[in-house]
């Protein structure tokens, strides 16, 4: 089954409460339309647009790649959540289900799952497979987008 067009999202400005629709690409971030506060930035991206929402992101791409019967995924998506709103503006979460795109799971050799990667500028810069507690993935995190400043 191959995936469709990322369709924009609903997301709930944490400062002033607006909704807000949030693109699944854009040139900046995503900003609330209301009171300009930075948003987090969570989609859905599959095997027809992943270059387009994810390898040409204007941000780093932190990349979940999950599946709906998968217990260790339905642990670490509420991490990788918090994480996207906590970095607001700075990164972009975006979700793969392996089950509707896999291409992309062959392209990236995904074996086990969730598997996490962060890409800037259309480059893997970091990849983890497996759940982790949230400190661990976070630190992950932090490593990757310090690394990919140098």
């Amino acid at each position: 089954m191959e995936s469709t067009a990322a369709e924009p999202t609903l997301i709930k400005c944490l400062n002033c409460g607006k909704t807000n629709r949030v693109p699944a690409a854009a040139a900046g971030h995503p900003r609330c339309g209301s009171c300009r506060q930075d948003l987090p930035w969570i989609v859905n991206a599959g095997d027809v647009d992943f270059a387009t929402v994810a390898e040409q992101s204007p941000v780093p791409a932190l990349i979940d790649f999950w599946a709906a019967w998968c217990g260790p995924c339905r642990m670490v998506s509420p991490v990788l959540d918090k994480l996207a709103v906590e970095r607001a503006g700075r990164i972009k979460l975006v979700k793969v289900d392996v089950d509707r795109a896999p291409q992309l799971s062959l392209r990236f050799d995904v074996q086990a799952i969730p598997t996490l990667m962060v890409i800037v500028g259309g480059k893997v810069v970091a990849r983890q497979a497996g759940a982790a507690p949230a400190a661990v993935l976070r630190s992950w995190l932090d490593e990757a987008l310090a690394a990919s400043r140098r």
